[in-house]
Parts: structure tokens; sequence; C-alpha cells
């Protein structure tokens, strides 16, 4: 199994390099993001490979961090997404903002990756969330911004996301609601918030 590759960059495009390792040229495919980080033609490149083998293909998947591939590798386990999808997702979103869509369950966020209907997001939310590692600081700094959340809460504002509203417009629901005198069992709660919700 090829899983890395150094040599020279022969040719370069937005989703597909070819790298010249001793004489072989091989054909790979990128993620967009990756392309503004490659050198020039010419120069030495280092990639992460993915093979993908199949009985009517052989394919390479690259990637200029560890870090992308395994998130790659993540991807493709989910029910319904092959390497095409898992690349153009990361095309379309930089892998600390695919990472922390899937972490805070931000579907309406994932749907608008070419390909990926509601059903395959809440999938990637569903198998992948507890996957994802902790947040960055940036997230838990804009996670917290509207005051903590309890765990029912959280609940809530993930229910409410499932139903196509963004995370801000359900924190902001769940603190309106929660401000009440009323209830703040989850029934009660997402019932009130789901009214308040933009």
């Amino acid at each position: 199994m090829i899983s890395h590759l150094r040599g020279t960059l022969l040719e370069k495009h937005p989703n597909q390099v070819t790298i010249d390792v001793q004489g072989v040229g091989y054909e790979v495919t990128i993620p967009v993001s990756a392309y503004s980080s490659l050198p020039e033609q010419g120069a030495v490149v280092k990639l992460h490979i993915y093979m993908h083998v199949r009985e009517d293909i052989l394919a390479l998947f690259g990637f200029l961090t560890k870090e992308d591939k395994a998130l790659f590798e993540k991807l493709i386990a989910v029910s319904g997404i092959g390497p095409k999808l898992a690349i153009t997702a990361l095309s379309g979103l930089t892998s600390e903002d695919l990472r922390s869509a899937i972490r805070t369950g931000a579907v309406e966020q994932l749907v608008r990756i070419p390909g990926v209907g509601k059903k395959t997001a809440e999938r990637m939310v569903l198998e992948l969330r507890d996957k994802m590692g902790p947040a960055s600081h940036a997230e838990a700094a804009a996670g917290t911004s509207t005051g903590p959340f309890s765990s029912s809460e959280e609940d809530v504002i993930s229910a409410l996301m499932n139903f196509g509203a963004s995370r801000a417009a359900a924190e902001a629901a769940v603190t309106k609601a929660r401000s009440t005198n009323e209830s703040n069992e989850f029934d009660d709660l997402f019932r009130r918030a789901l009214k308040l919700v933009r």
C-alpha cells in the first residue's frame, strides 16, 4: 500500500497533481484547499497518501498533513460517503471548519457542500461527532459566547439545528426560551424555542 509520496511536482491543478517519483508519475487527487499550499512545478513535494482500491479502479488521494488524511479516512467510513465526496467535503470547507461543523452538529453548514444532502450531513454528525477530538480555543469561545448551556439545553439546540436553524439562531432561541419561568424540561423548552427561532 502507498501511504506517502515524495517527488518532483510535474503538474498541478486545483484538484489533481502528478508527482514524479524516480521516473514514475503518480496521479493524485487532492482537496482544492491544498492547491494553494503546493510548491511551484518542478519543486519537491511531499504528500500523505490514501490508496483506494476497488475491482475496477486504483486511485490515490493526497493530503498535506496527517490530520487531513485522518479526517478523510473518518469521512469515508460514514455510510454513503465515498472518496470523491470526502474530497469534495475537504474542498468545500477547511478541515478545521469541517471538524467544527460536525462537532457542533451544524447540518445547515454541511449541506452546502456539493453532493451532501441533509440525511448524509446528519449521518456525518451522528457517526463522527465523538471522533472529532476536543474543540479548539476559538470554537470553545464561540460555543460559550451566549452563556453556558445545560446538557438538556444543548439537546434542544441540536434538535433546532436538525430543523435547519443555525447554531447561533438556536442558541439565541434557547436563551430567550429559558428566561421564562416555565418548565425547562426538554419537550417544553424545545417547543418554546422552536417558536422563537429565526
